[in-house]
């Protein structure tokens, strides 16, 4: 790409005076020598990528950009003004006009061009040498890296990295250079975890290290200026700096021990920071992406006073608010690894579950039960009608219930290989209600999406596709591949396993029925919202996941919730009946176990099971059993997948339904105060008042999984 700019292409003496007419102007060099095939189309691209934000950079730099169908190829028009062009940047017109076009999906070439060409312009030789140049040949070849700048030819050469023929891309910044961008990166944080030894705070042995992140909203000019501002900042103040950029084309993750080792934090960007957990506990400068390009020098400086006076950022969490935000360790287990996958794409369906199940029993409560065949509210609403608005809520729960299995296998496939796991993942969800293939369709799809873009990303990728891998290849590939299996291979056989699961759920009745529903109490009461709890409550709202639910799986979902209730009302009883059995702290947590018992919230027995698994957690089985039996005996059906008590005028039998809930309820209080009392009659190891002991966890502290709350808690 060595031909990216030619003479051709520069103009020294532009003397257009909008930024209209400037980009007019090197666009007709670049049609002149056939890269442009349609002049007003490409500068109505040029024009729409303009209007998102301006691209002026500070120093009188102007780089309109853009993508377009009418570029034949990567390149590069450079135009000078001697009156200047305003470009919106804050310091005013620019005198440096840099006009970038690719074709349209060339992603790789159009951000390694701009990447590049970004951190050259942090070197204010190269700027200058621009300035002065008077031919046009010279001027292109300046660009291209092919010669240096007339002030870096000596003492700039080392230090910053101005390059002859030889240097690195990144460095010498060559506009054609084949890397990509990030690139950098890794070799920056290799060469810094070499030499990461020792404390991570500073010491008279070594300098002060740093590591940043930058990143713009379109993750392409700023990026990459601000991450040459810092580290030829911090080559000037003697620190040790390495960036990463996350740009449009990816990031390369800081070495884990890069960042252990290091002093203070500087996140430059205005867009969220990605795994911004991994920097918690150390001194941090959080600030916009150009604050980076203008005053790096100050933020070093800032960063260097916050670790002197000790002031850090909150520590990061033993585990993340979801499964796939835990890591986990390199020694885990294939079965636990499994497990944590599957957990993530639950913990992200169940909002759809609650929300969806909501509205449609909303809607047939407000519309009656024949709201299910009333026309498309689009065609027929009428505002003082109630079966209006009953069959309203309906179709909007039907719509949420639509994105329950691509959710599911989306996000199974994004616990597995992050990000480039979504697309498969969701593709393959929604071949799976495609085929019927349903809820077990989306289990499949989920992991075989996960499992084909980690072995596409084991493969390994000239550095000039690696631009391209997350925005076009690893999508098309494991989307062809997931979509080939299910459509061809396994879709049929999983679509007559549902087919044969929903006929048996349909076909329960008696005592099959019962031993069901005490199966699934069981499970529900087991782990108080951990992986089992949710594998009967998933079952449960499997079943009724489709517009028109048979009799037998709303049975199933009414037996499910009320076994739920079962631990946390049942401990709030205990302590409220038999005091003296337990501590303080488990009196006051038996308040709120009331509440968060009617609300189907099981995690409020966590703190009493945590403090005594033994007797609560088999008491609690028990009950939830004859919960679960009971329901299924009356017959008690249940529309909605949550809300425990405040959904009663939604739920078929509700006396019944609540005598069930009662009798679980009265079977283990009193088993646990039988228990409790048992092991007093034996000398407890602590105080029964409990003045004297540790306070119990808080509900979700202990053992199970935070997520499950959140999730329920609609």
């Amino acid at each position: 790409m060595s031909d990216t700019i030619t003479a051709d292409l520069v103009d020294l003496d532009l003397s257009a005076d909008t930024k209209e007419a400037a980009a007019r102007a090197l666009a007709e060099r670049m049609a002149a020598q056939g890269r442009v095939t349609d002049l007003e189309g490409f500068l109505a691209d040029v024009a729409a990528r303009e209007a998102q934000m301006p691209t002026g950079l500070d120093g009188g730099i102007g780089i309109p950009h853009c993508r377009s169908a009418h570029v034949t190829e990567p390149t590069l028009a450079f135009g000078r003004s001697g009156a200047g062009i305003d470009f919106g940047a804050p310091d005013g017109p620019a005198d440096l006009i840099f006009l970038i076009a690719a074709p349209a999906g060339a992603d790789d070439a159009h951000l390694t061009l701009l990447s590049a060409l970004a951190r050259r312009l942090m070197n204010t030789e190269f700027t200058d040498a621009l300035r002065a140049e008077t031919d046009a040949e010279h001027a292109a070849a300046l660009i291209r890296g092919e010669e240096t700048a007339p002030a870096t030819a000596a003492g700039n050469a080392a230090d910053e990295g101005a390059a002859d023929e030889g240097a690195a891309p990144e460095d010498a910044a060559s506009v054609g250079a084949d890397a990509a961008p990030d690139d950098s990166v890794a070799a920056s944080a290799a060469a810094s975890a070499d030499a990461v030894t020792g404390p991570a705070a500073p010491d008279g042995d070594r300098p002060f290290r740093i590591v940043a992140v930058t990143s713009c909203p379109t993750g392409i000019a700023h990026t990459y200026m601000a991450a040459e501002s810092l580290e030829k900042a911090g080559r000037e103040a003697g620190v040790e700096i390495v960036v990463e950029t996350q740009g449009s084309a990816g990031f390369t993750r800081l070495d884990p021990a890069v960042i252990a080792a290091a002093d203070g934090v500087v996140l430059a960007h205005d867009v969220p920071v990605r795994d911004k957990q991994r920097f918690a506990g150390k001194p941090t400068v959080d600030t916009g992406v150009k604050a980076a390009i203008n005053r790096p020098a100050d933020l070093i400086g800032e960063v260097r006073d916050k670790a002197a006076r000790g002031l850090t950022t909150q520590a990061a969490p033993a585990a993340g608010s979801t499964p796939v935000e835990r890591a986990g360790t390199d020694d885990e287990g294939y079965g636990t690894r499994l497990r944590r996958w599957l957990m993530s794409g639950v913990s992200y369906m169940v909002p759809f579950v609650a929300a969806g199940g909501l509205l449609i029993a909303l809607g047939f409560a407000i519309g009656g039960y024949e709201i299910n065949e009333a026309p498309s509210v689009m065609d027929h609403f009428v505002w003082t009608q109630a079966a209006s608005w009953g069959a309203l809520l309906f179709q909007i729960g039907g719509v949420a219930f639509g994105f329950l299995v691509p959710v599911l296998a989306g996000y199974i496939a994004y616990g597995m290989a992050d990000r480039p796991g979504l697309v498969p993942g969701f593709v393959g969800g929604a071949i799976s209600l495609t085929i019927n293939a349903g809820f077990l369709g989306g289990l499949a799809a989920g992991l075989i999406a996960g499992g084909v873009v980690l072995a596409v990303q084991k493969v390994n990728i000239p550095a000039a596709l690696r631009g391209i891998m997350p925005v076009v290849v690893i999508p098309l590939i494991s989307s062809a591949v997931v979509g080939f299996l299910m459509f061809v291979v396994i879709g049929k056989p999983i679509a007559e396993a549902q087919k044969g699961m929903t006929d048996w759920l349909g076909g329960l009745t008696g005592a099959n029925a019962v031993l069901l529903g005490a199966l699934l109490g069981l499970m529900m009461c087991f782990d108080l919202g951990g992986p089992v709890n949710k594998v009967a409550y998933t079952f449960a709202t499997a079943g009724i996941a489709v517009a028109n639910p048979s009799d037998s799986a709303m049975k199933v979902m009414a037996a499910v919730v009320a076994a739920g209730m079962v631990p946390p009302l049942a401990m709030a009883l205990a302590t409220t009946v038999r005091g003296r059995l337990f501590n303080r702290a488990e009196r006051e947590n038996g308040k709120a176990a009331w509440v968060l018992g009617a609300s189907f919230i099981s995690e409020g027995a966590i703190p009493f099971a945590a403090a005594d698994p033994l007797r609560v957690i088999p008491a609690s089985m028990a009950g939830g059993a004859v919960t679960g039996a009971l329901s299924m005996a009356f017959g008690a059906t249940l529309r909605a997948p949550h809300g425990g008590i405040f959904v009663v005028p939604l739920i078929g039998n509700p006396l019944l339904y609540l005598v069930a809930i009662a009798a679980g309820v009265g079977v283990t209080t009193a088993l646990v105060i039988v228990l409790k009392g048992l092991r007093g009659a034996a000398g407890p190891a602590a105080p029964v008042t409990g003045e004297d002991t540790a306070p119990a966890p808080a509900a979700g502290d202990a053992g199970t999984s935070k997520e499950t709350v959140a999730a329920r808690t609609v």
